[in-house]
């Protein structure tokens, strides 16, 4: 290992001696700086030095086709100040290395987490390979600006796809970016959907039945060809449940006795309690049970939660004379009720199981 003063002439004839396959040339002048010559005619300029655990690295600064002497060496004097102060180049590089792109991200790391826990990950699945990966796939976390994502969402809207569909994406990001930050993944420092305004979304429709609506429900009801409707209607209307959550149902998570209602598995992955009232204790007694079936409102058939119910609540709404209301609508009106008989925003929202505040916040 020859120490020598280095110097574009130099560095121009230098050659690899006989018999050995490179060798390095140390610069005198600036500490560590070397040029590393191969028999095979190559030469590049390197930065050894020690870091601050005192073990001996080298960085490449480039190869001397690509780079001239003046600038290698001032790139060596920069290299060399930072060491000084406590830097690791090298560090640095492994570093932004191991940054990976948003899809080894989505795929490694994020869709594995969520599968575990979030019902609706599927959808999330969906939006990241229709929408998010395609832009944004190929870059790397810390390539992806808070500018591309506004760019982003402006563009799903102006491709025609509604408001709220272009805020899923931003948020889906936001909630990716604020993941890997969590779990220190490097690149994720900054959170480029942060702070990126949503777009204003008009198409929330509010529907509540009032008593009279409620009363020609019911009546309409009591004609329908599925007699478990009668039933099942009256409870979501009561229980201010999931449609799915009452289907699915099983007598051995009611505690008639305390007047609660434990449902294990619900949107957001956590199991809640619902509170019974007298009316629906009364409906509960009324309900119909057959030897050996778990379920609350099973399919009398087949003994099994229905796969749907949609033919019979469709005709009986109509019968009603309201084409136009929705089974989550059932859902409105209980939170609605609750709120205008005096409960807390909060003790609603524990029992509808809304993760955010704000969503019940608009039966208010």
């Amino acid at each position: 290992m020859p120490n020598v003063s280095l110097d574009a002439a130099f560095v121009r004839n230098a050659v690899c001696p006989p018999g050995k396959s490179k060798i390095d040339y140390y610069d005198t002048s600036v500490t560590g700086f070397i040029v590393e010559v191969r028999s095979s005619s190559g030469k590049t300029y390197h930065l050894r030095y020690r870091d601050r655990h005192g073990k001996l690295r080298q960085h490449k600064i480039g190869d001397t086709k690509s780079l001239t002497f003046d600038k290698a060496r001032q790139a060596a004097q920069k290299l060399r100040a930072r060491v000084v102060l406590g830097e690791d180049p090298a560090e640095k590089r492994q570093a932004l290395r191991a940054v990976p792109t948003l899809s080894t991200f989505a795929q490694d790391r994020y869709l594995p987490y969520v599968k575990g826990y979030k019902k609706s990950w599927e959808s999330d699945d969906c939006f990241l390979r229709n929408h998010v990966l395609p832009t944004f796939g190929s870059r790397h976390l810390d390539d992806i600006t808070h500018a591309d994502v506004i760019a982003f969402h402006h563009s799903l809207r102006d491709r025609g796809y509604a408001a709220a569909t272009a805020n899923r994406m931003v948020v889906l990001l936001r909630y990716m970016f604020n993941l890997a930050r969590k779990w220190r993944i490097p690149g994720s420092e900054q959170n480029p959907a942060a702070g990126v305004p949503l777009f204003e979304c008009n198409n929330e429709r509010e529907r509540y039945l009032s008593a009279a609506e409620t009363r020609r429900l019911l009546a309409a009801l009591e004609q329908s060809q599925n007699t478990q409707l009668q039933f099942i209607i009256p409870l979501l209307l009561l229980l201010g449940c999931r449609k799915r959550e009452l289907l699915n149902a099983r007598w051995e998570e009611f505690d008639l006795e305390r007047r609660l209602w434990r449902i294990p598995i619900t949107k957001s992955g956590k199991a809640r309690h619902v509170p019974l009232s007298e009316a629906v204790l009364e409906l509960l007694d009324r309900v119909p049970r057959w030897e050996g079936c778990p379920y609350v409102v099973p399919n009398p058939r087949t003994r099994r939660p229905f796969n749907t119910i949609f033919n019979g609540w469709d005709a009986a709404r109509k019968r009603a004379g309201m084409p136009e209301l929705r089974l989550h609508d059932l859902r409105h009106s209980f939170a609605s009720f609750l709120v205008n008989a005096g409960r807390s925003i909060y003790e609603v929202q524990k029992i509808l199981g809304h993760s955010q505040l704000k969503t019940t916040q608009r039966y208010s």
